[in-house]
This record gives structure tokens, sequence and C-alpha cells, in this order.
């Protein structure tokens, strides 16, 4: 199987993100226009618990295989890479097994006391199936990725992500007649329908990879002498890395309970609270995440780089990978916030038909860039051995979070925003103590120069997105819009090549530029 280098892997996985976060907002557009805010309300409100679930069953395991795949390929040790995999699938089955038939179980208690609206058992039993599917993609992604090959995540990324548009739409519109719950049902039935191809992908390429992995006689001759695995050595990354993902989890699901009951005691009909629930995680937050195709492809490439430079004591290869990890983040990144913030009204208008959501959205997109540098933080921290950094940073922002929800979504005059407030408060604070942690662990330092730079590209490309939108060079608003982002980001792209914030040396690194 060939390796792939670092910048490599995350340009196949940065595709597949970009394609998969366009692709994903044809869902996000379609899907409230089928079954409304409150259907949409009702689709999400079953996602926080089953996500809980995911985490316990899954949450560490593809870093932890990644990781341990990746010390163990650098050795060539193939027998002890079907260990992992083995302990892999055989802890995450039977913990899917034990969970999906509690889940069933337990789903109409679940539904009405935690949920606060009993109308989400459908959707909550549909959501089950999805448990081993998602327990066995883990394993998998994580070994491709501990082998440094990102092209079968990427491929199965993409082949979820078209599957579940289709099947998410044509099983939404089939059960609308039967009411809103039961549409919403449908909704999350083509959720598992895709996650099921995702699963058959990744399969399908380990089949194929099975020569090269070593399921016959190996070409390469281990480095010194094979080691014996042992699934304690497994469990020691997994559990730390899934207590810290388990936090951000927990407070997700207790966010949703949180911010319905604060918005009952503001005086918020149950109805209208599921509604603005809706709106707040099914249409906002997708969009303040869509640069987040860049973080995780940078995030998972970062875990078996790192893990092979630690190995080593590469300080340089370490210090260099977080660096440009995090100048592509904050580059690629501020665009995005300055037209969610300049141009939120018609951004929402001409995706869901709505512009007086955009509030929501204005008040989020100052703080999205703290966002993007979370997920390569975080990933750096679990690959170099300090999950429980990780673990403790998440829970303080978690605990900020939850507490800031109840005092301000609780009050009339702040309703739904004070949530806003609070997931702002998490992200900024999260992200903040994460650089503590790394900058104390590595010394590492970023130059305020290229916050500098960023800055003013950024202010030259709001100036020209507002005026652009706001100016009357034409009577039709669309063409204004598209040419307030086109001019905007033309701008932009100046700038950063003119302030040398990317250079010739950076497009070199990107598959297929070199020779240009």
């Amino acid at each position: 199987m060939k390796k792939q280098s670092f910048i490599h892997g995350t340009m196949i996985l940065l595709a597949a993100g970009i394609v998969n976060r366009i692709l994903g907002f044809v869902p996000r557009i379609a899907l409230p226009r089928v079954i409304g805010p409150e259907g949409v309300g009702l689709y999400q409100l079953g996602y926080p618990f089953m996500i809980v679930v995911i985490t316990i069953i899954s949450g560490g395991i593809p870093l932890a295989v990644a990781k341990l795949v990746a010390e163990a390929d650098s050795e060539g040790d193939e027998k002890r890479i079907r260990s992992i995999l083995r302990a892999s699938l055989a802890i995450t089955g039977l913990l899917a097994v034990f969970f999906t038939v509690f889940c069933i179980w337990a789903a109409p208690w679940i539904t009405s006391r935690l949920l606060t609206d009993s109308r989400v058992i459908h959707t909550f039993l549909s959501m089950c199936p999805i448990l081993p599917i998602v327990a066995v993609s883990a394993v998998y992604r994580g070994y491709f990725q501990g082998r440094q090959n990102m092209t079968p995540t990427a491929v199965s990324q993409v082949v979820e992500t078209l599957v579940r548009i289709v099947a998410m739409l044509v099983f939404a519109s089939l059960l609308l007649p039967y009411g809103l719950e039961w549409a919403a049902a449908g909704a999350m039935i083509g959720v598992v329908v895709g996650e099921l191809f995702g699963m058959l992908v990744l399969l399908f390429s380990v089949r194929q990879s099975r020569p090269a992995a070593g399921r016959g006689p190996s070409d390469r001759k281990p480095v010194g002498k094979p080691g014996i695995f042992r699934p304690r050595e497994l469990l020691a990354i997994a559990i730390p890395v899934t207590g810290s993902k388990l936090v951000g989890s927990a407070s997700y699901l207790l966010e949703s309970i949180l911010t319905a009951q604060s918005l009952a005691v503001a005086g918020v009909a149950t109805a209208l609270a599921t509604a603005q629930y809706g709106v707040l995680q099914g249409m906002i937050i997708p969009v303040l995440l869509l640069p987040g195709a860049l973080t995780y492809s940078l995030s998972v490439s970062l875990v078996p780089t790192l893990s092979e430079a630690a190995a080593r004591n590469d300080m340089r290869t370490i210090h260099k990978r977080l660096h440009q990890s995090l100048r592509l983040a904050l580059v690629t990144g501020a665009p995005f916030a300055v037209i969610m913030f300049v141009l939120a009204e018609p951004l929402c208008f001409y995706l869901y038909g709505n512009a007086e959501i955009a509030k929501m959205l204005k008040m989020m997109a100052p703080v999205a860039i703290f966002l993007y540098f979370q997920g390569p933080l975080q990933a750096a921290l679990q690959a170099l051995d300090r999950p429980g950094s990780a673990l403790m940073n998440t829970f303080v922002g978690a605990v900020v979070k939850l507490v800031l929800i109840v005092c301000l979504a609780s009050r009339p005059q702040w309703g739904i925003l004070g949530a806003v407030v609070a997931i702002n408060a998490n992200m900024a604070l999260v992200t903040l103590l994460h650089w503590h942690s790394m900058s104390r662990l590595l010394q590492f330092r970023m130059r305020a120069v290229h916050f500098m730079k960023t800055a003013l590209a950024s202010a030259l490309m709001g100036a020209v997105c507002y005026a652009g939108m706001n100016l009357i060079w034409t009577q039709e608003p669309l063409i204004r819009f598209i040419g307030a982002v086109l001019s905007g980001s033309l701008v932009y792209l100046a700038c950063i090549f003119a302030l040398k914030l990317v250079d010739r040396s950076d497009m070199t690194r990107i598959p297929g530029f070199k020779k240009k």
C-alpha cells in the first residue's frame, strides 16, 4: 500500500471534504422546504444522544488505530497490524451490539423524558441501526489513516454523502403524508443508508489492499524484533481520547436538553423551541462548519504524521507540520468568516429562504476562526500523547457553555440568542486552552505578523463584499450577492499572495502543482 505525504493526504481528504460540504447543503436547503423548521428540529433532537453513544463505542478508536498502525507500519510489523485490527473490531463490535439493543429498549423513556418531545421516538428508533455500521467504519478509517492512505476514507465519505442526500429526501417525502414525525424519521433512515454504503466502500478497499497489507507473506521485513500487541495498548490511547470526545458530545446532549428547558422558562412554546433549535443546529451551524472540510483533513493527516515524528523524537517535523496546519486553517477560514458576517442576510435568504435567522450567523461568524483552529490543535495534543489535556480543556469549555445557556437562554430578552452566546464562548475558550497546552508542551509559537496580515486581507475583503452588495450597480440582488462574493474572494486571494501568506513553495507542495 503506497504511503501519501502529509500534504498529499490532506489534499485528498480536503477535496472529498469540500465535495461533501457542498453536497451536504443539498439536504440542508431542501429538507426544511420539505418538512419545515419544526421537522428539522425533530430530526436534530435525537442526534445529541446518539452522538454520545457513538462516542462511547468508537470515539477514540480511529485515532488509536491510526497511531498504533502508523507506528507498526514504520517498523514493517504486519502481524502486529492485523492484531490491532482484530482487537479493535472485537471491542467496537461488542459495544455496538450492546448499545443498539439498549437504545431500542429504552427509546420511549429517552425520548419522552430526556429529549422533551415524545414525537422524536420514530427518528430515534430509525437511528439505532447506525451504531454497528459506524463501529466497523471507524476501525477501518483509522487503519487506512495509519497506513497514510487517505483515498479509501475520502471515497467512502463522498459515496456516503451522495447516497445520504438521495435517500434522505426520498424517504422524508414518502413518509411525510403520515405526519411530521414520520417525515423526520424518513430523513434519518436516509442517513443510515448513506452510512451503510460508506462502510461497504471501506470493506471493498480493505479487500482490494489485502496482498499489500500483509494477508499473505509480506515483502517487508520487520525493523527489529516484531512486537506482541496487547489490547490494553489500544485502550490506553482510545479511552482518554474517547473521554475527551465524550465530554464534547455529552455537553452537546445537555445543550439540547437545557436549551429546550431554558426556552420553556423564557416562555417559548415547545413547538417553537423545537423549531428554533432546528434552525440553530440544522441551518446555522452547518454553514459555520463549511470550512471544517480543511480542518478535519488537517486533523486526520496530523495524527499519523506527528505520531511517527514523535517516535523518532523529530521536533523539527512536529513544529513544521503544526505550523503548516494552523497557518492553512487561518488563511482558509478567515474569508469564510468574512462572508458569513458581512453577507449573512443574503446568504441565509438564498440558502434557506429566510433572512431573519441571519442574526444568529452574524453573531457566530467572528468567533468561527477559533473553531477552525480547534481541530488541528486537539489532534496534535492527542497524537503527542496528551489526551488528558484535551479532555480537561474540553470539559472546562463544556461547563462554561452549559452554565451560560441556563443563565441566558432562560431570559426572555435573550431566548435562543443566549444559546448562541454560550456556544461562541465555548468555541473560543476551548481553542485558547488547547493553544496554551500546546505552547507549554512544545514551546510552540506563531508569528503575530501572520495574524496581522490575515486581518488586513480580511478587512479589505469585507469592505469589497459590503460595497458589492449594498451599492446598487444592478437591480438583481442575487447578481449583487454573487458579484460581492466573487470580487471579495479575488481581493482576498490577491492580498494573501501580495502579503506572502501563501508563496511559491506552498504551492509546490500541492500534488500536481510542482511541475506547473
